[in-house]
């Protein structure tokens, strides 16, 4: 083994001390954003305003069946019903990640300076993300729907998640949850075929959720280069099975009945759907090229990851 000489320490201190300027110069911007660009969803959305006949609560080429044989046979009707129950369901699966993410945050913070940019931040971002659990909940009740959470599988694989991930495995996992909706709903809240209070609150979401996406890629990024080996690739496999729940996740089964179809023969169709195969890869893309060019998809994370459906 090399020994490592007085030289080397002192470029690893520079190195370091590099890292964490940084970090705060990055959190002191956002925290700025932050005071400029923040909502309050009871006060900015029309909560009392009545849905328009005929509009959509999801754009239809992102609802799961679009495309399928059982789409073509279901009625104009029952296609906007279904995209009032998945809208629901999205939203469900928001809150429920969200939650994770805070806590997420949380474990995060705790060892570290609170007078930090950083650490204010991380606050902040908490903060956010509770006014938007708040407002898909309200959203939730507003559209006359069920509240759609994860199966129990699911939810308890969440609990097992938030206790043993890395650091840099919860802020992969924030991107995957943050980046795939984000992609959504940029597509829907500038389209007018969709209800004005979805893209109400798709346009909050966007704004917001942007300074936390660049936030955990940066923090990401760093801790890609500083955490110890075994960290890095445990942070692979976790990720990878991470996005294959996920995934999984992101179709609610219970939609399909609640709206009178076969659940059975519904999830056949997703799960069959080059569209929505499509989607899918889409609107991960931007963030697996992230992930692969700063070394997560790697080894047997990657072929977690095909598996996903999430990676082409």
């Amino acid at each position: 083994m090399t020994p490592v000489t007085e030289a080397d320490a002192l470029d690893g201190v520079r190195d370091a001390l590099g890292l964490l300027k940084d970090r705060e110069q990055v959190a002191a911007r956002l925290l700025d954003a932050s005071a400029k660009h923040s909502f309050d969803p009871d006060e900015e959305l029309d909560w009392d305003a009545p849905f328009e006949e005929g509009k959509w609560f999801w754009p239809p080429e992102l609802v799961s069946l679009y495309g399928t044989p059982m789409w073509q046979r279901m009625s104009q009707e029952q296609r906007i019903l279904l995209s009032r129950h998945e809208a629901a369901a999205l939203a469900s699966l928001g809150i429920w990640f969200e939650i994770i993410l805070m806590q997420l945050l949380v474990r995060h913070i705790y060892d570290k300076a609170a007078t930090s940019a950083h650490v204010r931040y991380a606050l902040t971002e908490i903060e956010d993300e509770c006014r938007h659990s708040k407002m898909f909940a309200r959203l939730i009740s507003r559209g006359d729907t069920p509240y759609y959470p994860v199966s129990r599988l699911h939810h308890n694989l969440g609990r097992l998640f938030k206790t043993i991930s890395t650091t840099p495995g919860s802020f992969t996992a924030t991107l995957l949850g943050e980046e795939v909706l984000d992609w959504m709903q940029r597509l829907t809240f500038p389209d007018e075929r969709v209800q004005p209070l979805i893209r109400g609150v798709t346009r909050i979401h966007v704004v917001e959720e942007s300074r936390h996406v660049r936030y955990a890629r940066e923090e990401l990024r760093r801790q890609m280069v500083t955490a110890p080996r075994w960290s890095q690739e445990f942070t692979r496999v976790s990720s990878g099975e991470f996005a294959r729940v996920f995934s999984l996740a992101f179709i609610n089964p219970d939609v399909y009945a609640n709206v009178g179809l076969d659940r059975g023969e519904a999830l056949a169709q997703v799960r069959a759907s080059a569209h929505r195969r499509e989607i899918m890869q889409t609107g991960a893309k931007r963030l697996t090229d992230f992930l692969d060019d700063i070394g997560v998809l790697r080894g047997a994370g990657r072929r977690l990851w095909r598996a996903s459906g999430l990676l082409a």
